[in-house]
């Protein structure tokens, strides 16, 4: 289903995803609008909180999006108050889809990012849409919450939901593991700390999980599913930190924090993607090398 001028409202368009995702609709034709929490001036952009149920209400009914991509989360699993989890992924969500529903607009796709964090402490090796969820923390268990009161909406909202795995990129907020790391190599410091240097994550390059959220809301048969965005490769933190010291030239000495070793850690996440590549066809995802060596040579 090609743009063609269509109109797709994004919210979190002024977060880490929702930059690139305006960057990447735009370059296919359509008109983007987002909303955010942020005070910023700009066409196209509406100051409006997930918990405003009235002026949820009030854009829809005047914005009438054809598609909706819905970014707007609190995703830091550190994060210190377990409400807000729910407050912002569960009730806000559901404030959002009711919004849709009454805006008087059908829309050709929702598309809701939810995460590959609740498939919990999965066992080993690729984790595909059917390993049975087990959500281990408040971050997680508010997400897959949200997939089940979405599906309260499906027969009067064609919606997509993705679990994306991690990605990264320029920009990511810096309490965020990768780009904490390549903060440490850019200031070329001497030591850095970190929690558990074994577990092992599936990372993908932003700029690919923006493509392929698009190519998700322009194919209708991908209404109603559930897919993973991964890369389809585990790395472990000890290799993410030997990338960097290859591409800079610099060697740190890493100090292991208890601190930041979180007791319900997620040891291994690794995405089976064979569905979505089903789906949409293939793609070639980005190395994490690559996006790595990007991190560490451009300025946000």
């Amino acid at each position: 289903m090609a743009a063609m001028g269509r109109r797709a409202l994004i919210t979190g368009i002024k977060g880490f995803t929702g930059r690139y995702m305006a960057a990447e609709l735009k370059r296919h034709g359509y008109e983007v609008l987002g909303t955010g929490t942020t005070v910023v001036d700009g066409p196209g952009y509406f100051q409006v909180d997930l918990n405003d149920v009235e002026g949820l209400r009030l854009l829809f009914q005047q914005e009438q999006p054809d598609v909706v991509i819905h970014l707007a989360a609190l995703a830091f699993v550190g994060h210190g108050r377990a409400d807000d989890f729910y407050r912002v992924n569960l009730i806000g969500t559901r404030n959002l889809l009711e919004a849709i529903a009454a805006s008087g607009k059908d829309p050709d796709c929702v598309l809701l990012a939810s995460s590959a964090n609740v498939y919990g402490n999965a066992s080993p090796g690729i984790i595909d849409e059917d390993t049975p969820p087990n959500p281990a923390n408040d971050y997680a268990v508010s997400k897959l919450a949200m997939e089940y009161m979405a599906r309260l909406w499906s027969d009067r909202i064609p919606l997509v939901i993705t679990r994306p795995f991690n990605y990264t990129g320029v920009g990511q907020a810096g309490h965020f593991l990768l780009p904490k790391i390549v903060d440490h190599f850019r200031r070329r410091a001497r030591t850095m700390e970190l929690g558990n240097l074994d577990v092992w994550r599936d990372f993908s390059d932003v700029r690919t999980v923006a493509q392929l959220y698009r190519r998700l809301i322009e194919a209708p048969s991908a209404i109603g599913g559930t897919f993973n965005v991964s890369s389809g490769r585990a790395h472990s933190l000890r290799e993410v930190v030997s990338l960097c010291e290859q591409l800079t030239g610099h060697t740190l000495e890493i100090e292991v924090n208890p601190q930041f070793v979180r007791p319900n850690e997620v040891r291994t996440l690794c995405g089976d993607n064979a569905q979505l590549r089903g789906l949409l066809g293939p793609w070639s995802a980005m190395p994490l090398r690559d996006t790595l060596e990007w991190m560490l040579t451009v300025v946000d």
